[in-house]
């Protein structure tokens, strides 16, 4: 896809526009140039998104399968702390996917709802990849590199006992959202940013990130479902947690009572985050127009109790699981 990956490149290069702010030289060298705010130390994650298990062509906009491939690194970068500084592409593609009119629209659109979420929270689009696929499904990888004053990241290791749980927005409603669009798929050809879809459009909460540092103990983000990022929260702090059912912020989403229960335990995806502080600190209702709600509480041992309707019962991580 030589001359096909030339025109791609020029096109990015022009739609992700002159780098700035951290990034010195972006796209069109062999490496990108970088320079970090004086006195921080730079974070990195990575993430794939894998047509298929991350975004159906058939049932997912295009523009939201982008957004949703910048929106995961988002998402890590907020459970730390971080500011954005850059981010990098590779894209693989199937074999001839670019000869089709139709399919040409489809990237244009995905590298659309890309960037609006990338200029939405000032990261700079600074190198990546691209090459062909070896089947028939596309495959992205975006790597993003953060940044936070030395020493000051929010980490999952730092929970106590007596520390208080919070999370932020609602929960299960991403997974709530999945469910109706496999269902529906139609219904959800118009979507975009500007409504309320925590599954096609998440919005990773970077600036709550920001006001944690200092407040916040510990942080994770919810991607795989409270009850498995919990469990990695304490697995990492060695600590055991208490959560009260009737605490969690359902998302509006959510029909069925007892239905909606397990898909806010369990459900995954919906980029919230998860955080401990100690009883002392002065958390705030909300921040950022999103919503701070107590939810339990951190104790010895190792265990993570559910209390539901004043009945404790073992919480188990039944979220997602990655198989390899």
């Amino acid at each position: 896809m030589a001359s096909g990956e030339l025109q791609f490149i020029r096109n990015l290069r022009s739609r992700a526009g002159r780098p700035g702010g951290t990034v010195r030289l972006g796209i069109g060298d062999d490496c990108a140039v970088l320079r970090p705010p004086k006195g921080h130390d730079v974070l990195v994650t990575t993430d794939f998104s894998l047509e298929g298990r991350h975004f159906h062509r058939d049932w997912h906009p295009a523009a939201s399968a982008g957004h949703r491939c910048l929106a995961r690194g988002l998402s890590d970068l907020a459970a730390m702390g971080a500011h954005p500084m850059a981010a990098f592409l590779s894209l693989a593609l199937p074999a001839g996917f670019t000869r089709r009119a139709a399919n040409r629209k489809w990237l244009d659109d995905f590298l659309g709802g890309l960037l609006h979420l990338a200029k939405q929270t000032k990261t700079p689009l600074a190198g990546g990849d691209t090459s062909t696929a070896p089947g028939d499904a596309i495959l992205a990888d975006m790597v993003l590199l953060g940044s936070v004053p030395a020493g000051t990241e929010l980490r999952r290791s730092k929970a106590r006992p007596g520390d208080i749980l919070y999370v932020t927005g609602y929960l299960g409603g991403a997974s709530a959202e999945l469910a109706a669009l496999a269902q529906t798929p139609r219904r959800f050809r118009s979507a975009n940013p500007t409504g309320d879809h925590p599954h096609l459009y998440p919005q990773p909460q970077l600036r709550i990130g920001h006001r944690l540092r200092g407040l916040a103990s510990a942080a994770i983000d919810i991607s795989d479902g409270l009850s498995t990022d919990l469990t990695h929260l304490c697995e990492e702090s060695r600590v055991g947690a208490i959560i009260d059912a009737e605490s969690l912020p359902l998302h509006p989403l959510l029909n069925s009572k007892g239905d909606a229960l397990q898909q806010a335990l369990h459900g995954g995806e919906d980029y919230q985050l998860l955080f401990t502080a100690p009883a002392s600190s002065k958390i705030p209702r909300s921040i950022s127009g999103t919503p701070i709600t107590r939810i339990g509480e951190i104790v010895r041992g190792k265990d993570i109790t559910l209390r539901n309707n004043g009945k404790p019962e073992r919480l188990q991580p039944a979220g997602w699981e990655h198989s390899l």
